[in-house]
């Protein structure tokens, strides 16, 4: 979905609204005409844009110190991968410090059992999202794919990987809540700052709609992980 679409604009104004905070939307290409890696490189493209230009219109008191990379579905799948990018990256100002994953979109070769219960679930279907990885991923590749089953057996080693602290949003009814909670499973074995929220009669997208009780409790969650990490990096700063 195009990030000016009114239903993408209004969802990302009433987060800003409520944090507060400035709040860019990226309009990465897509598949199948764009295959991998090309929506991750867009979107790290406009990460080092904000470290390196002053952007006409952002407000003067933005910290770029206490920046967070959020996505939903495909989405918070770029998230985590931005996360690995930017340890491989030197920047001037920006400092990512949380990340707000949102039913991020994973998978792998095995079905798991919210894939095989959930076949009627809205707006996701194992069906589509074999396609979707078909058409994203490299010829030949498989849903084992390291950008699609983050701690699968082709997967890359973590460990040393510095990362933020991330809160990872699933729903009951989600047929890819078994891969969403394996992450945050992985995360925290790896010793990463992770918190799981889950919303039991949620389905995929259902941060799309305000009319749902969990919309409400969303929003308050990712304020509440917002202002929590941004004051503690204001805290570390002050110790300095």
């Amino acid at each position: 979905m195009a990030p000016d679409s009114k239903l993408v604009d209004d969802y990302c104004q009433r987060l800003a609204r409520q944090i507060p905070a400035v709040v860019i939307s990226v309009n990465y290409r897509l598949a199948p005409e764009h295959r991998f890696p090309c929506q991750y490189e867009d979107c790290f493209d406009v990460l080092k844009f904000i470290d390196a230009a002053a952007i006409e219109g952002f407000p003067a008191n933005v910290d770029l110190k206490r920046c967070f990379v959020a996505g939903d579905s495909a989405g918070g799948n770029i998230a985590h991968h931005m996360i690995l990018r930017s340890g491989e990256h030197e920047f001037r100002d920006l400092e990512i410090v949380g990340v707000i994953a949102i039913q991020p979109f994973f998978g792998g070769g095995e079905r798991t059992e919210s894939e095989k219960a959930l076949t009627k679930a809205p707006l996701v279907t194992v069906d589509r999202t074999d396609w979707y990885w078909k058409v994203f991923l490299p010829e030949g590749s498989n849903r084992d794919h390291p950008a699609v089953n983050i701690f699968g057996p082709n997967s890359a080693d973590l460990s040393k990987v510095r990362f933020p602290a991330i809160k990872i949003f699933v729903g009951g009814l989600d047929p890819l809540i078994d891969w969403q909670k394996r992450y945050y499973e992985g995360m925290k074995k790896l010793g990463k700052e992770a918190d799981l929220v889950e919303y039991p009669n949620a389905f995929h997208s259902f941060y799309g709609f305000p009319e749902l009780p969990e919309w409400s409790l969303f929003i308050k969650d990712v304020a509440d992980f917002v202002q929590t990490q941004s004051s503690k990096m204001i805290s570390r700063r002050n110790q300095k």
